[in-house]
């Protein structure tokens, strides 16, 4: 396919790049929310999922955290269980980062910006989850440097606010230098994004390990306590992740009718085979350790797993996800599952599920239960926190798609500029769209 000339409007050359840039993102925002039926009425379908997540939040903040199941005993619960899986799920993106650039993986290159473009959606959702669970928003400011008390560099939790925030405005500035450059139909030039992909690798396993470090130092709750929290929250991150990304490389395949990816879901689900099983291997160790050794600091992990005088409130959550878990490791091992796609995306979203039960209701909970002063006050979602949790995961999945819209138009050359023009084709085109 032969590259057309591109004509230029008068006066268009002259523009300063920082105008063009803008002028880009007007032209992509304005442009990734034309589509067919099917996208409307998905983004319809998300938008009334997301308004009525509003509308709870807007009750929560009028009524305060009464209506919520949190108590003072469980003060952490559903918003902060969903805030750490999301970090995780943030940090899974670098595992099409590393094989892209560390090893050169060409066909793993060709689509590193849907792990790039998750990592930002999913942050978005997490710094969200955090806002929820503040009983008074207004005061967020606090968090900012220079206005509130940011207590840095004691406080755990500002590191936490430091690295998901940078890990943010990283990707950002990767993904739209890369699309933009591919806008204009010019060769990125490697010194302005390289050293932001290799340092959003380090960034990455530094936001779950600063999440990981936040819970463990908390000496009050012993069922944190443990050095095995880090790898294990890395380890449960290398498999939702890449779980995510595979069944979104084939929706994006169904959708463009243009088959792409195979060496990337091949090198994803070979990720994923070996860390759902140290996963469960370090699940496991947990287990032994708390139920072998015994103690006083037991309560919680016989609390989660079997019940505590006669309270099983998460004994169904946990058993769940380790059926999920072990159910998805035994399909993964199967040789040939890329080539079923139904089987790898029922492996996928188990994997998924039984890391986000693990990782949430799993983690977070049970920490509080036994209370400091040995009570036993059990923690049930209210329907106000399952609406606001539903509208902030379907505006995550918004921005999702929105921010694959605009890949796919500037990658496949449907994308038009402020004058009507399609984008520059250039040679190097991506696989991702090409025939779309």
């Amino acid at each position: 396919m032969s590259d057309p000339t591109p004509t230029a409007a008068p006066g268009k050359s002259d523009l300063p790049e920082w105008r063009r840039y803008l002028r880009f993102l007007g032209n992509a925002v304005s442009q990734s929310v034309e589509g067919g039926w099917k996208f409307y009425v998905w983004m319809t379908l998300l938008t009334a999922i997301f308004l009525v997540g509003a509308n709870a939040w807007a009750m929560q903040v009028r009524d305060g955290m009464a209506v919520t199941g949190m108590s003072d005993h469980v003060s952490w619960a559903l918003y902060i269980a969903n805030f750490t899986f999301l970090v995780g799920l943030a940090a899974g993106g670098v595992m099409m980062v590393i094989p892209a650039y560390l090893y050169n993986d060409k066909e793993m290159h060709d689509i590193v910006l849907i792990g790039e473009l998750l990592a930002i959606a999913s942050v978005i959702m997490a710094i969200m989850f955090v806002v929820c669970d503040l009983g008074r928003p207004d005061r967020f400011w606090h968090m900012i440097p220079g206005l509130g008390k940011f207590n840095f560099p004691v406080s755990m939790l500002t590191w936490d606010v430091i690295v998901l925030n940078g890990y943010l405005l990283i990707n950002v500035h990767i993904c739209g230098y890369l699309l933009y450059k591919r806008y204009r139909g010019q060769p990125p030039v490697a010194k302005m994004y390289v050293p932001f992909v290799f340092l959003s690798i380090i960034w990455a396993i530094s936001i779950h390990t600063v999440t990981a470090f936040l819970y463990c130092g908390l000496g009050g709750r012993p069922f944190w306590n443990t050095a095995l929290l880090a790898p294990r929250f890395l380890t449960s991150a290398f498999v939702s992740g890449p779980a995510f990304i595979i069944v979104a490389i084939q929706i994006i395949r169904r959708l463009t009718h243009h088959r792409f990816g195979d060496g990337a879901i091949r090198t994803l689900v070979g990720i994923i085979r070996i860390t759902i099983l140290v996963n469960l291997l370090m699940v496991a160790s947990e287990v032994f350790v708390e139920f072998y050794t015994g103690g006083s600091h037991t309560g919680a992990a016989k609390y989660l797993y079997f019940g505590l005088h006669g309270h099983h409130e998460l004994v169904p959550w946990i058993w769940t996800a380790v059926a999920f878990s072990i159910i998805a490791a035994m399909m993964f091992m199967r040789s040939r599952i890329n080539e079923f796609p139904v089987w790898l995306n029922t492996a996928c979203l188990l994997a998924f599920a039984g890391i986000w039960i693990e990782k949430g209701m799993g983690m977070i909970i049970p920490a509080f239960i036994p209370s400091t002063l040995h009570e036993i006050v059990e923690y049930r979602p209210s329907l106000t926190e399952w609406k606001i949790t539903s509208g902030i995961w379907a505006l995550g999945f918004m921005i999702y798609t929105l921010l694959l819209k605009i890949t796919i138009n500037v990658y496949s050359r449907k994308m038009r500029d402020a004058h009507g023009q399609r984008t520059i084709e250039s040679q190097d085109a991506l696989a991702i769209g090409e025939d779309s």
